[in-house]
């Protein structure tokens, strides 16, 4: 059989191609007359093109996983996703995909494989709780399975009064874990636990897993590991439309050689199709649903934790900007700031900002904004455009732009022009 000549796309086409598959490439709603209400459907639509959302408990803007909604959606009302997560029947649940991250019920039982390899997969404070304090583990079982959904904080009181605390530990990224809390977290990682919901401290209410996942999730048979790597690489494929087996693993964080057999599996059943990407010089894969619109002409700011900006190498190759988290750099070392949203305009990173909700004084303030290499004239003003909807939907009744940065200028006398919408939900 003579050998299939592999397909050719330009990086051009590639990114266009990469934001369609994460629904960034078209106008949002709010970018018309009539702005339509976003509804549990769009959420729930959109979480399953994203595949998960990342949690994570910085809030210096807004928190990690309602970002990404807000990116693609426009102004929504929040407590669509605490409905989503934290009532029956739930469309969300919590577990470890990418990182922490919010899944469809369907997609947690995917990483039962990630459960049953704790031992590797888990940290050292996890997975070791069960040798070194099982007495505590079995206790804390019972606990959540007669008084669940609890937080870790109520768990460690009934322990304390029952003689069974332990000091705090700070070595895991300095999180500062009660017993309890480890327990809670060992019983959470290997799948006999999970969050109910989160509080308003944004603390883990943690319950049985067969209370909180559908019935039908609960019912339906064990995936295989080499099945459920297969499907999870393909969802990660299909989230990012083209990209390498590097990409599509970060996704869900598959190691191993099991990502390389599956990605050959997937090739061979016509999932995935080497392609050639012209100025990215790496082996490139198109999954079979992925399309290649016209144009991009999407407007966005970016959470640093957006599945687009995951993976760093992909995004450098893709867009031509270099991007880092820099919250754990020390001040005097950072380059664009310490909360910095990369801004996607069309088809192009042209701005970073470096973003802070002032709530106290209602005031959206950017501490820092600096343009990319694409940046054009239109930039300043469509950027201000964003801020101005992004303020509104957080409730500030302003923006504030600070002197840092080579956009800065710009940026302030675009928004001088324009009040701030209401916000929305």
């Amino acid at each position: 059989m003579g050998r299939v000549k592999t397909e050719t796309m330009s990086l051009a086409q590639a990114r266009r191609v990469a934001l369609a598959a994460q629904g960034l490439h078209a106008p949002r709603p709010d970018d018309g007359a009539a702005p339509r209400q976003v509804t549990l459907r769009h959420v729930q639509r959109t979480v399953d093109r994203l595949g998960l959302l990342q949690i994570d408990s910085v809030n210096v803007l807004a928190r990690a996983h309602l970002v990404p909604l807000y990116s693609r959606l426009g102004p929504y009302d929040v407590t669509l996703l605490d409905r989503a997560a934290g009532r029956a029947p739930r469309r969300l649940v919590e577990y470890w995909g990418h990182v922490a991250s919010y899944v469809p019920p369907e997609t947690y039982r995917l990483l039962e494989w990630r459960q049953r390899a704790y031992r590797t997969e888990a940290w050292g404070a996890i997975s070791g709780v069960e040798l070194s304090h099982s007495a505590v583990v079995e206790h804390v079982r019972g606990i959540v399975a007669e008084r669940g959904p609890i937080t870790a904080g109520e768990v460690h009181e009934l322990l304390e009064a029952q003689g069974m605390g332990e000091a705090r530990t700070t070595t895991e990224w300095g999180w500062n874990w009660s017993l309890a809390k480890r327990a809670l977290e060992f019983l959470f990682f290997t799948g006999e636990i999970t969050a109910a919901r989160r509080n308003a401290a944004f603390e883990r209410c943690y319950d049985l897993t067969e209370r909180v996942l559908p019935p039908a999730v609960v019912a339906a048979p064990p995936v295989s590991d080499q099945d459920a790597v297969r499907r999870l690489l393909e969802i990660g494929a299909r989230a990012h439309g083209v990209g390498t087996l590097r990409c599509f693993r970060d996704y869900f964080r598959l190691k191993g050689p099991a990502p390389r057999r599956a990605l050959d599996e997937l090739v061979e059943d016509g999932v995935l199709r080497p392609v050639e990407v012209r100025g990215w010089d790496e082996t490139t894969y198109l999954h079979r649903d992925a399309v290649l619109p016209r144009r991009a002409q999407g407007r966005a700011l970016l959470s640093p934790f957006d599945p687009l900006v995951f993976e760093r190498t992909r995004l450098e190759q893709l867009f031509g900007t270099r991007y880092r988290i820099e919250i754990y750099v020390p001040a005097a070392k950072r380059v664009h700031g310490y909360y910095v949203l990369p801004f996607l305009q069309g088809d192009r990173i042209t701005a970073k900002v470096d973003l802070k909700a002032d709530r106290r004084a209602g005031v959206l303030r950017v501490l820092a904004a600096h343009r990319e290499e694409y940046a054009d004239t239109e930039t300043a003003p469509a950027l201000a455009a964003e801020l101005r909807l992004m303020a509104g939907w957080l409730g500030m009744a302003s923006v504030a732009v600070g002197p840092a940065g080579d956009l800065a200028p710009a940026l302030a006398a675009e928004l001088a022009q324009v009040p701030v919408q209401g916000a929305a939900g």
